[in-house]
This record gives structure tokens, C-alpha cells and sequence, in this order.
């Protein structure tokens, strides 16, 4: 549900500027109808995703609660309802906003669990190919608004995209023995030390800086939105340093201190810089 609610609100935010391009309000039934079609196939792909993993999801603490591993639900019910979701949801955004949205809701759903699901099992790569699906909610925002794509909707996909590899490698060294249960390779889960993962760490969230600034290059957002976008960044990587040049066991009590304190930073980061975005547009 947390994941789905993000989903949702990165993708009124790419609605919200494709909207302003268009010249029409942000507040409508189109953005009702956009919000709506996106928050059903993320449902139905995460569905369709425990369908793929209940047996992983069963040896995880962290995901054993989950209807199908738990039991209180058929693997038949979650693939029927996950089917129903994902495509239903496609076709709904195609009719309620354009076909483009539907297409292109449909081909991240597609992505997400034939690409991104099985390598999970198969190698650290996977959280790249993950980040890609995973950034396209702004891009169907804007492509709901718009009926095409822009310049902007790149940057909407490009801030999600940085953004992830210190969120979720955060998780997955909080939950690196979880991991390592469920055959999940992740990098987190199958190194020792952390260095590789503390360097990305920090890589991605430096990176992350300038592609947060791309808004104010493109006359999206304005300069409050730069200071503000640059502070948060700033403190990501203070977030991310820390944790990356501790050099403690990846099990230490310290060093899951730090990436819980990572994983926190960077759930504050994403909202507060859309909705700054938003609030220093420019029109």
C-alpha cells in the first residue's frame, strides 16, 4: 500500500506539469481518471509479483505476512485478481486518458516482472533493471496530461530513477539476512563488507543532485525549488556517506543503524522535493 500511494502521488506530480504544458487545471477528472488506471496496475503488478514469489516470500520474515505466503489467498485468486488489475487498469487508462498512457502502463508492468522479478534470483543487476519500471509513474503522469512525451517527463523519470538505488539498497541492507533467505541477489545481500554497495550508495545520491536541478533548466520549477533541491540532496549524501565509510560488518548493530537512518532520509526526500516542485512552479 506505502509503495502504491508513492506511485500515485509521482504521478500527479508528472500530471500536474504535462497539465500546465497543456494549459488546463491540474485538479480534474482527467487527473481522477490518470491517478485511478496508474494506482490499479501497480496493484495488480505487485499482485502478480507475490504470484511469482510466494514460495521467496515465505522464507522472508519481512514479506511472510503476505496473503499468499500466509495462505489467506489462492495462488489462483492472486493471479486472477492480479490479471484483472494490471490489464483492466491498462485499458482503463487507454479509454479514460489516451491510448499512449495505457501502452505505456501496460509495457512497465511488463518489464517489472518479466525482466525485473525473476533477476531478483539471478543477479545484482537487477536493481538497475528494477529502477526502470520503477521510475516510469511521473513519466504516465505526464503522458496522461499530454497524450506525448517531453523533455519534462524525462526529467520526472531521470529524479525517480537516481533516487531508488539509495532507498532500496538502504532495505536491502536493513533486510540482507531476509534476503539472503529468499535467494534475493541483491548487492547488499550477497557482499560482506558493504563497500560496493556504499559506493553506489553515494554515487547515486551525488548523482542525484544535478538531475534534481534538471526542473530549473527546463522551466519547470524556480530558483526557491533549486536552493530546497540542493539542500535535500546535500543531506541525502551526508546520509549516504555515513553509512558508505563506516567500514563496520554490514551486520552491525551500527551499521543498520545507519541504513535505517538512510532508508528514513530518503523516504522524506522524494515527497517533500515533488511537492516543492509543485509549489515553486513556474508557469
Amino acid at each position: 500500500m506505502r509503495v502504491t500511494t508513492l506511485i500515485v502521488m509521482t504521478a500527479w506530480c508528472g500530471f500536474y506539469f504535462g497539465a500546465l504544458k497543456n494549459g488546463v487545471t491540474s485538479v480534474s477528472w482527467s487527473l481522477f481518471h490518470a491517478l485511478l488506471g496508474i494506482g490499479l496496475v501497480s496493484g495488480g503488478t505487485a499482485a502478480l509479483n507475490e504470484v511469482m514469489e510466494y514460495e521467496v516470500d515465505a522464507r522472508m520474515r519481512r514479506t511472510a505476512g503476505r496473503p499468499l505466503p500466509s495462505g489467506r489467498m489462492s495462488l489462483l485468486h492472486g493471479t486472477i485478481a492480479g490479471v484483472l488489475l494490471t490489464v483492466g487498469g491498462a485499458f482503463y487508462l487507454a479509454f479514460a486518458t489516451n491510448a499512449l498512457t495505457g501502452l505505456l502502463a501496460l509495457a512497465t508492468a511488463f518489464v517489472y516482472l518479466a525482466a525485473y522479478t525473476p533477476l531478483k534470483r539471478i543477479h545484482p543487476i537487477c536493481t538497475f533493471v528494477g529502477a526502470i519500471p520503477g521510475a516510469m509513474p511521473g513519466v504516465l503522469g505526464w503522458a496522461a496530461a499530454r497524450g506525448h512525451l517531453e523533455w519534462g517527463a524525462l526529467v520526472m523519470f531521470a529524479i525517480v530513477f537516481f533516487w531508488q538505488f539509495p532507498h532500496f539498497y538502504s532495505i536491502a541492507w536493513l533486510y540482507r539476512e531476509d534476503y539472503a533467505a529468499g535467494s534475493i541477489r541483491m548487492l547488499p545481500a550477497i557482499e560482506q563488507d558493504g563497500s560496493a554497495t556504499g559506493r553506489r550508495i553515494l554515487l547515486y545520491s551525488l548523482g542525484l543532485i544535478p538531475v534534481s536541478l534538471a526542473p530549473v533548466v527546463f522551466g519547470m520549477s524556480g530558483r526557491v525549488y533549486a536552493a530546497g533541491a540542493i539542500v535535500m540532496g546535500v543531506a541525502l549524501c551526508y546520509f549516504g556517506a555515513r553509512l558508505a565509510r563506516l567500514g563496520l560488518p554490514m551486520n552491525a548493530p551500527r551499521s543498520k543503524q545507519r541504513a535505517q537512518q538512510l532508508l528514513q532520509a530518503s523516504v522524506i526526500y522524494l515527497p517533500l522535493l515533488f511537492a516543492l516542485m509543485m509549489i515553486n512552479v513556474v508557469k
